[in-house]
């Protein structure tokens, strides 16, 4: 199955750098987990609670993370 470039595009927002976060994966370089939007989204926050607890996060930003988890 191949990738849609929207999928591939929002899945770019996703980087692992060293130094940031122990490594592990972060939203565009942001000391922001793919991880903490998830919880937070499985613990019932909307799409507008995210971005109200993480300003820096956009709308497409939640989306590249739940497709992350998806993956």
């Amino acid at each position: 199955m191949t990738m849609t470039e929207d999928a591939k595009a929002l899945l770019a927002r996703i980087v692992a750098e060293p130094g940031k976060m122990g490594g592990k994966p972060v939203i565009r370089g942001r000391r922001i987990t793919p991880g903490m939007v998830l919880a937070l989204l499985a613990r019932g926050a909307t799409r507008a609670d995210v971005l109200d607890a993480y300003p820096a996060l956009e709308p497409a930003d939640i989306d590249a993370c739940l497709l992350y988890g998806a993956r």
